[in-house]
């Protein structure tokens, strides 16, 4: 047996090279180990204290956009602009900057998901599309990140508790929070890779014993492995849950998450241009997002008016013959076999917009009433007057929305140099 003995230098004597440099890996992992835990005794008192520097916006003059480069978020991101007619092109697939032909003069950057929402805090993109989970780790609720769409559609999925399923006893948060085995001595073992809002969540629920530790994934081994006691992670079906024995536990959803559309703020008040982009996105996004699952069903209709015809509609099929705002009732001219335009027994066309569920009910409801020649076809976009979440944005920035509706139109705004 070797001894080893430690010199004043804080080297150990007597070590060959190999077994010198294991020695420094091990002390490496538990240095690291050490320096990402954070222990109750400080978890109400805990603030990062790193300050980010960020860019002005004279630093450049065009405008980014920032989506995830990897994995199923990138795929859906990229799916999702093109079902919108904002197909981003790569001219070079080895570089990670690209374009939207349809709107000139955005520059597109592919980055990791963490990294879309730190270069939007320090100034390095203007727009992103991320998780709201991540938004809300990384971004950690900055006055400058301003949520334009919150419901994109994709990414669905909840931050969540989950314990070993074999604590029977333990099937609320109450439940986690009164056990008697969690001490100042021995705390409850979490493991996260949600630090601020783990720290965060367990602050405001009232836990006195938590020690939050965070790793790179695989995180459902942990309490089988003995690492943790628990886990806080992303959870979307609940079977890699289940196939590792852990449960969820009542009052320990944290919050939900989805594919979200970001801005600065400052970038949409003082860059030129950023408002214009938004605005196309957004009335681009709520149109195909609203048109998702809703078909346009069209039946001929005998009737001696319009007004008759759309009475009938409204007495007999209630609500759901009544379309998105009411009928469209428009007369079909049919000819004779002379070739005479003929007056009796008169057409007309009926067009309604439902939901694919109700399809078969709509047909149903309109032969009821006479209705033939019943066509049913998808719609691809369904524009509002204006987007409502447009005006929820102009209401966050504290500007009038009358002062920017030459956008609904696309003409220039000769102002402030908002375009």
């Amino acid at each position: 047996m070797t001894c080893l003995l430690p010199t004043k230098s804080g080297k150990a004597a007597f070590l060959g090279d190999g077994l010198r440099r294991q020695i420094r890996r091990i002390s490496a992992r538990l240095t690291v180990r050490q320096s990402r835990c954070l222990t109750c005794a400080s978890i109400r008192q805990h603030e990062s204290a790193a300050r980010v520097y960020r860019k002005s916006v004279e630093s450049r003059s065009s405008i980014r956009m920032g989506i995830p480069s990897k994995g199923r978020m990138a795929e859906d991101t990229m799916q999702l602009l093109d079902d919108c007619q904002l197909k981003v092109r790569k001219i070079n697939p080895r570089q990670y900057a690209a374009e939207i032909p349809n709107v000139p003069g955005v520059e597109v950057w592919f980055q990791r998901a963490t990294d879309v929402v730190r270069k939007l805090v320090s100034g390095d993109i203007d727009i992103g599309i991320v998780g709201y989970d991540m938004l809300r780790e990384i971004g950690n609720q900055d006055e400058d990140l301003v949520v334009v769409h919150d419901a994109l559609g994709f990414g669905g999925c909840h931050l969540a508790i989950a314990v070993p399923s074999n604590w029977e006893d333990v099937i609320s948060l109450r439940d986690l929070l009164s056990d008697k085995r969690w001490s100042k001595e021995r705390p409850l073992r979490v493991i996260t890779a949600y630090m601020n809002l783990a720290t965060q969540f367990f602050a405001d629920q009232g836990f006195d014993y938590v020690e939050l530790s965070t790793a790179d994934g695989a995180l459902e081994a942990a309490p089988a492995m003995g690492a943790a006691d628990c886990i806080l992670d992303l959870v979307s079906s609940g079977t890699t849950l289940r196939e590792n024995n852990l449960k969820q536990i009542e009052g320990g959803r944290v919050l939900d998450s989805q594919g979200v559309l970001v801005a600065s703020r400052t970038a949409l008040l003082n860059r030129p241009g950023t408002l214009a982009v938004i605005h196309e996105m957004l009335e681009r996004l709520e149109a195909h997002l609203r048109a998702e699952g809703l078909f346009m069903v069209t039946a001929n209709i005998r009737g001696s008016s319009a007004v008759e015809v759309a009475t009938v509609l409204s007495s007999n099929g209630g609500q759901l013959l009544r379309g998105l705002q009411g009928p469209t009732v428009s007369p079909i001219y049919t000819y004779s076999t002379d070739g005479s335009s003929s007056k009796e027994g008169s057409y007309y066309a009926v067009s309604i917009g439902v939901p694919k569920s109700r399809i078969y009910e709509t047909v149903k409801q309109l032969r009821k009433v006479g209705g033939s020649g019943v066509l049913v076809f998808p719609l691809t976009y369904v524009f509002d007057e204006e987007p409502p979440r447009w005006s929820a944005l102009m209401n966050n920035l504290g500007l009038n929305v009358r002062d920017f509706e030459h956008l609904k139109i696309g003409e220039e705004f000769a102002n402030d140099g908002q375009a």
